[in-house]
This record gives C-alpha cells, structure tokens and sequence, in this order.
C-alpha cells in the first residue's frame, strides 16, 4: 500500500500538554529514570501535522492540506511528513488504524 494511502492516531499510551503554546508529549510506558529523553516535543509544524492525526484522515490529505497553509513544494512536504511520522511511529506514539482501506 502506498504510505500516502495509510490512516494513523494518536497513541492511547500518551499523555499530551499544550505549554505556552507548545505541545508535550509523554509516553505513559516510559520507564520514571528514562523520563527526559522520552518527552518530545512539537514545533508549529509538527503540530500542526499532530492536530491532523485524527484515525481518519490519510497521510495524503494531511499533506494536501498543510501544502496550502504553508505554500511549500509537495514533494518536500510529503518527505518531512513521512519522516515525522516514521520517528513518531518508532517512539510509539501513533499508530497505523488497520482496515480503514477503501477499496
């Protein structure tokens, strides 16, 4: 399937802030020593992305959508994209909704 085509949401395993406008995110399965390097943090653009990870929307309307917020290449897009949720995917904090294809 093509990663454009793919649905994500958020994590149940998180707890996440707003902070002076800033988003934090906390693993609930983090380990209390590990604490620090855990919690991650979201510029305008990652929130933006993070604001859209609904369990519905696919990776290619987020994309359509924040390409006419920021007026910025596609392609570029797409690719910044695709890594912010390759590292949040690693992190554990989205997750693929599975069966959510149209066919």
């Amino acid at each position: 399937m093509d990663k454009l085509e793919r649905i994500y949401a958020k994590s149940r395993d998180l707890v996440e802030r707003e902070i002076e406008g800033e988003i934090i995110i906390v693993p609930l399965t983090s380990g209390i020593g590990d604490l620090e390097d855990e919690l991650f943090s979201l510029n305008k653009v990652g929130k933006d992305v993070w604001a859209r990870i609904d369990g519905k929307k696919r990776l290619f309307e987020i994309v359509e959508e924040l390409k006419e917020i920021y007026e910025v290449d596609r392609e570029k897009l797409m690719t910044d994209i695709l890594g912010f949720l390759a590292e949040l995917e690693k992190r554990k904090l989205v997750v693929e909704e599975v069966g959510c294809q149209v066919t």
